[in-house]
C-alpha cells in the first residue's frame, strides 16, 4: 500500500476538519496544506526505501513553547516570537519516526495557567462545549486532538497543562516522569520539574510517541534514562483519596469518580481509601511558596523590560504571576525546599503498598464567563490533584472515564518516577466504560451514517421516546439530516435509538460531529436522560419544523410517499 496516498488523503482531511471547524484560537502557526503533503511525500519515499517509521503518517500538533524548524515560537507572546534554528529534541525524534507535523498551537501564556483563556491569540474553547473552557495551558494542543486535526499533540506539563486539558477535552494525557523527556528546545516554565507531554485519543499511540521521545540527548543536564519497572501484580492495589478530599467536585463528579473506581475494581484491583494530605500540602507549595520564583527566572526578565505590552501582548494575570517570584528570597526557596521533602516523605509513607493514586484529574469545569469573573481563583481549583506531581517526581496519566451532563469527566492515575507503564496498564482497566448516546436522524440504525456509529464501537440498545419537551427540524445538510432542541413550552416526544459505545470510541464519536451538532443531556419519557444529538438553535432558523411527524423515520416516509 503507498503510504504517500493514505499520508496526503489524511492531511487534506484535517485541513477540510480544520477549516470547518472555524477554530482559529487553536493555532499561532498553521503550516500551509502544500508544505504539509510535501513532508508525506518524503515520508513516503523513506518508508519505500525501507527505513522503519513506527509513527508513518501519524499526524501532529505542537504546543508553541516547543520548537519547530521553519516556524516561529512565541510561547504566547507576539513579542517574545524568535526563530528556531532546528527542532526540540521531542519534535525531531518524532519526525525521524515519520510523523508529520501541522503546526503550532495556542496556550495559556509562558504555560502559567490551566484554564487555557490567558493568550492574546484568543481564548480557547472546549472541544466539545465552546462556551467552556478548554483547559491550559496547553489548551490549543487538546482541542486540536479532540476535534481531530491531529492524531496526537505535544503539550508540557509543570502543575497539570498534560492532564487538566485532556480531561475536560475526553482524551489520554500522558504525563511522563520529569526527565524522560528532554525539554532542549522548550521554553521553560519551571525548568526543574517541566515536561513535555502527550495528548491522544488512542492510548496506545499516545504511549508509542512518549517512549519514541524518551532518553538523554546529551543537551538537557536533566534527561534521564528510564528505570525499568515491574508490571502489575495479579490484584494490584490502588490507592483513592478519602472522602474529605473529594468534596467540592463539580456537580455529578463524585458519582462519576465512584464509577471509575467500581470499574476498576471489578477488573480485580484492591480499593483502599488513604489521607492525602500531605500530597495536597505540596501542591500548595508550586504557587503559594518560593518556587514560583523558577517562573520569574525563565521570563522574568523580559516581562519586566516590557511593561508597556502588559494588558496587550502580555496577559496581566500571567504577568502578575511571573514577577510574584521577585519577593522570595534564597533562604525562603531552601525553607520550601526542605518543607517539600518533608511532604513528600509523608506522603510517600501513606501510599506504601500501593501502586498508584487514584483521582479525579481536575475539580470542575468552569465557563468562560466564569473564569474571566475570577481569572486566579479559578485557576487555583483546577490543580488540586495535579499540582504536586513534578515536584514530588511522580508519573501520571490522565484517562477519559465518560461523561456527566454532556461534558467530558476524567480520571487521573499518578505513581512514583519511572511507573509510567504501569499506570498506562491501569488506565486501560478503567478507561473503556460503557457510555449510552441518544441519536435521532442520520446515525439511525439503517441511515447514512450509522457506519460511524459502528466504526466507535458502538452497539444498538434500544429504541426510545424523548420526553414531550423537544422540537424536531430538518437541517440543509449532505446527507439529510435532523436537528434536536429542547423547548420550554409546545413540545412533543421524538422518536431516537440509544447506542452504547465504549468510552474512547465515544470521545472519538462526538469530536468528529460536525457543525451545528453538539452532545447535551437529553430527557426521554421515562424520565430518565442521556446524552444525545442536539443542534445549535442558530441552525435551525428559517429551517422546516418537522416534529408532529414523531420522528425522522415517519418523516422521510411522508416525504417518499
Amino acid at each position: 500500500m503507498n503510504v504517500a496516498v493514505n499520508i496526503g488523503t489524511k492531511v487534506r482531511e484535517a485541513y477540510r476538519r480544520i477549516a470547518e471547524a472555524d477554530r482559529p484560537e487553536v493555532w499561532i502557526a498553521l503550516r500551509s496544506e502544500e508544505e504539509v503533503l510535501a513532508d508525506a511525500e518524503a515520508v513516503d519515499a523513506r518508508a519505500a526505501a525501507g527505513e522503519r517509521l513506527p509513527l508513518a503518517g501519524v499526524l501532529v500538533a505542537v504546543k508553541d513553547n516547543i520548537d519547530v524548524a521553519g516556524l516561529p515560537t512565541t510561547a504566547g507572546s507576539a513579542a517574545y516570537s524568535y526563530e528556531p534554528a532546528e527542532d526540540a529534541t521531542s519534535v525531531a525524534r518524532l519526525r525521524a519516526a515519520g510523523a508529520v507535523i501541522l503546526g503550532k498551537t495556542n496556550l495559556d501564556q509562558f504555560a502559567t495557567g490551566l484554564v487555557g483563556t490567558r493568550s492574546p491569540f484568543g481564548a480557547v474553547r472546549n472541544a466539545w462545549r465552546p462556551d467552556r473552557i478548554s483547559g491550559g495551558s496547553s489548551s490549543g494542543s487538546a482541542v486540536a486532538v479532540a476535534l481531530s486535526f491531529v492524531d496526537i499533540a505535544l503539550g508540557t506539563d509543570t502543575a497539570g497543562s498534560g492532564r487538566v486539558p485532556a480531561a475536560l477535552n475526553g482524551l489520554y494525557g500522558v504525563k511522563p516522569t520529569v526527565g524522560l523527556i528532554p525539554t532542549t528546545g522548550v521554553v521553560p516554565a519551571c525548568r526543574s520539574i517541566d515536561v513535555v507531554t502527550v495528548f491522544a485519543r488512542d492510548l496506545r499511540l499516545g504511549r508509542l510517541a512518549a517512549e519514541i521521545m524518551e532518553g538523554p540527548d546529551g543537551v538537557d543536564p536533566l534527561a534521564r534514562t528510564a528505570v525499568a519497572q515491574p508490571g502489575l501484580d495479579a490484584a494490584p492495589r490502588v490507592a483513592i483519596p478519602t472522602p474529605e478530599h473529594l468534596e467540592g467536585l463539580a456537580e455529578g463528579w463524585a458519582d462519576a469518580f465512584a464509577r471509575a473506581v467500581e470499574r476498576l475494581a471489578q477488573a480485580g484491583v484492591e480499593i483502599v481509601e488513604v489521607d492525602i494530605s500531605p500530597l495536597l500540602d505540596a501542591a500548595q507549595l508550586l504557587y503559594g511558596g518560593a518556587f514560583v520564583a523558577e517562573r520569574t527566572a525563565a521570563v522574568g526578565d523580559f516581562i519586566r523590560e516590557h511593561p508597556e505590552l502588559v494588558g496587550n501582548d502580555l496577559d496581566p494575570t500571567v504577568a502578575q504571576i511571573v514577577l510574584g517570584g521577585d519577593s522570595a528570597s534564597a533562604v525562603e526557596v531552601f525553607r520550601d525546599r526542605e518543607k517539600l521533602e518533608r511532604l513528600g516523605l509523608e506522603g510517600a509513607r501513606r501510599l506504601e503498598g500501593t501502586v498508584a493514586l487514584l483521582t479525579p484529574t481536575t475539580t470542575w469545569h468552569p465557563t468562560l464567563a466564569e473564569v474571566a469573573a475570577d481569572p486566579i481563583g479559578a485557576n487555583s481549583r483546577m490543580g488540586r490533584f495535579t499540582n504536586f506531581a513534578n515536584l514530588l517526581d511522580y508519573a501520571s496519566l490522565a484517562v477519559p472515564a465518560g461523561a456527566v451532563d454532556g461534558v467530558p469527566f476524567g480520571v487521573m492515575f499518578t505513581g512514583p518516577a519511572f511507573t509510567d507503564r504501569r499506570l498506562a496498564e491501569l488506565g486501560r482497566l478503567v478507561a473503556d466504560a460503557p457510555l449510552d448516546v441518544l441519536v435521532v436522524g442520520a446515525h439511525l440504525e439503517g441511515q447514512p451514517l450509522n457506519h460511524q456509529l459502528v466504526a466507535a464501537g458502538g452497539r444498538f440498545r434500544a429504541r426510545v421516546r424523548t420526553a414531550p419537551s423537544y422540537r424536531l427540524h430538518a437541517l440543509p445538510t449532505v446527507p439529510p439530516k435532523p436537528g434536536l432542541r429542547r423547548v420550554d413550552e409546545g413540545g412533543t416526544s421524538i422518536e431516537g435509538e440509544v447506542w452504547t459505545l465504549p468510552a474512547s470510541g465515544f470521545g472519538n464519536f462526538v469530536a468528529a460531529l460536525p457543525q451545528p451538532m453538539a452532545i447535551g443531556q437529553v430527557l426521554l419519557d421515562d424520565g430518565t436522560s442521556v446524552a444525545g444529538f442536539l443542534a445549535e438553535p442558530v441552525a435551525l432558523e428559517g429551517t422546516d419544523d418537522i416534529s408532529s411527524h414523531g420522528g425522522w423515520r415517519a418523516y422521510l416516509a411522508s416525504r417518499a410517499e
